[in-house]
């Protein structure tokens, strides 16, 4: 019984786990909202405002996370010289995960901040 097995085991068992608990939890927030005489089916979602605004800060600043670590992986990277010219050697792909986490959070916080400037603009008024 090799390590193969027990990720195949584990994997699906894990998945059917996830599933599981997003059901369970969604049917206790339904239970409570019918117990406070809410019906959670006539429930008005918030607006949302600044959506395509979060989702392109997000992906912008996952983008020049993914920039930089291509520049930095390329000018910190061991480089073969053969006969035939410069070769790369080397690939770091911590870098480009780290970055691309790093500045898509940043771009979260930039939306943030923009979002609360905006509300707090509105309730000077």
């Amino acid at each position: 019984m090799g390590p193969e097995v027990i990720v195949a085991t584990l994997v699906p068992f894990s998945i059917l786990a996830l599933i599981y608990g997003i059901v369970y939890m969604r049917n206790k927030e339904n239970m409570a909202l019918i117990e406070r005489g809410i019906n959670p089916r006539n429930t008005i979602a918030r607006p949302r405002y600044f959506y395509s605004l979060k989702w392109g800060l997000l992906l912008s600043g996952a983008g020049l996370g993914l920039l930089i670590a291509y520049f930095v992986d390329i000018n910190t990277s061991h480089w073969v010289i053969t006969e035939t010219g410069r070769r790369y050697q080397g690939e770091n792909p911590a870098i480009y995960f780290s970055l691309i986490g790093m500045f898509g959070g940043l771009g979260l916080v930039l939306s943030y901040f923009i979002e609360k400037k905006h509300w707090s603009e509105i309730e000077d008024k």
